[in-house]
């Protein structure tokens, strides 16, 4: 991505989107599924890898650390594992260009490496805090250097061995959990993470295919305690990649909203730990059938028929949302659209992701004529009752990938054209975003 060549666009109120379509392979189990096939002894496989720029930043760090990675003409990834603890000095900074995940996930790889790693990112990268990672992190010996704020650029000097630990995750993070768990692979006796609220369980389905000593178990307080067995022997893998749901989520508000609409999403990841928005929109009347459900690789998957609905406001608990905080920002458009009141609460960690996206939604969604009170840690929304909204603002959607296909969306609902001042940052997650749309009869220019 070159931050000096926006590459902006303006989307317009359509007719009915119909067809099928598949999105890119799921972001979160492609990151792990090149992390742990580097870890592991041996040759391991990869099918329906997501191959936007965060993934690649992974694959491009496990390069430099040692790992074999190619992609084959078929689509198909090979990753030859140099084994847990077999991680080499990197030669030069790792570059994780907009990824947060990233970023986490391999500081907890490092950690317990006796090696030394820098970690550099974009502007938008760069601005995100990265201190609920060093805490624990540390607490097991590594040495972590981060410029002020406890932001990138910093350096990581691992420890080998490193020191065990039992954390209490202050705040739901599935990125925190993760880190812990994949430093406790090479840490000597049992690393165990105290999970309060549940959030994405991609690491630990993950880890016990791969063959790690991995236990969950729920302690007095119904507390998730996921416990793993140090220096483990990690075996490869074929893995098939599901659709990612938080990519489905647009196409599928999007047809929800637009009148006529009829839309069939193929092979989407519905891991009840990331399908919280599906849970949301069919309170809200949302007309979603999950058909051809089956299990690929340990996730659970599924095809999903979505027609245009009118959708009523709720109050959505804050519990459910560590199973979709990448979703909020297209479900507040779709709110934007129904009939009453949407109120949201408990979402903080929006405040600390690509960008703020409580702030960006609010002020971009009332540009465009949506009436939206914010709040501390979340949004209340006036719906329309199905009534297109104003649009005609322009949208700085600030390198943020989810905010730009937000807006993009809310753009076929509105009566004038809604400009988004740069889709590029869309390439992290969602390559195909612009040509899939079209192809169910989006306009785009």
């Amino acid at each position: 991505m070159n931050p000096s060549s926006p590459s902006p666009a303006s989307f317009a109120a359509s007719g009915p989107l119909k067809g099928r379509v598949r999105v890119p392979g799921d972001k979160s189990i492609s990151h792990r599924s090149l992390m742990l096939s580097a870890l592991a002894v041996g040759r391991s496989t990869v099918r329906g890898l997501l191959e936007g720029e965060d993934v690649l930043a992974t694959a491009a760090a496990m390069r430099a650390m040692g790992a074999t990675i190619d992609r084959g003409d078929n689509g198909i990834w090979t990753i030859h594992g140099v084994g847990v603890g077999g991680l080499l000095q990197p030669q030069a900074a790792l570059d994780m260009g907009n990824s947060g995940t990233s970023t986490r996930l391999l500081m907890g790889l490092v950690a317990s490496h006796p090696i030394t790693a820098t970690f550099t990112g974009d502007a938008s990268l760069s601005g995100r805090p990265m201190g609920r990672v060093i805490e624990p992190l540390s607490q097991m010996g590594a040495d972590i250097t981060a410029s002020p704020g406890g932001r990138l650029p910093l350096m990581l000097r691992g420890l080998c061995p490193a020191v065990p630990i039992e954390y209490r995750l202050p705040m739901a993070s599935a990125q925190v959990k993760s880190a812990v768990l994949l430093a406790g692979l090479n840490t000597p006796g049992i690393t165990r993470v105290i999970e309060p609220i549940a959030t994405r369980d991609h690491s630990e389905r993950m880890l016990t295919g791969f063959g790690a000593d991995l236990t969950i178990e729920n302690d007095e307080t119904g507390a998730r305690v996921i416990a793993i067995r140090g220096e483990a022997e990690l075996r490869p893998q074929d893995i098939v990649v599901p659709g990612d749901p938080s990519s489905a989520a647009f196409p599928m508000v999007a047809a929800l909203l637009v009148p006529g609409s009829d839309v069939v999403i193929e092979n989407v990841g519905i891991n009840p730990t990331r399908a919280g928005l599906i849970e949301v929109l069919q309170a809200m009347g949302g007309d979603i059938t999950l058909t051809n459900e089956r299990v690929v690789g340990g996730e659970p998957v599924a095809d999903l028929h979505v027609r245009h609905s009118m959708l009523s406001g709720i109050e959505v608990d804050p519990g459910i949302a560590p199973s979709m905080i990448d979703e909020f920002p297209i479900l507040f458009v779709a709110a934007a659209l129904a009939r009453g009141r949407t109120v949201t609460r408990g979402l903080e960690e929006l405040r600390v992701k690509e960008s703020d996206r409580i702030a960006l939604m609010a002020e971009g969604l009332a540009a465009i004529g949506a009436r939206v009170t914010e709040t501390e840690d979340g949004l209340i929304i006036d719906g329309t009752g199905g009534e297109a909204l104003p649009g005609g603002a322009p949208i700085a959607a600030k390198l943020d990938h989810r905010i730009a296909m937000s807006f993009a969306v809310a753009g076929l609902v509105s009566a004038a054209n809604v400009m988004v001042d740069d889709m590029t940052p869309v390439a992290t997650s969602f390559p195909q975003f612009a040509a899939l749309m079209t192809s169910l009869g989006a306009q785009i220019s």
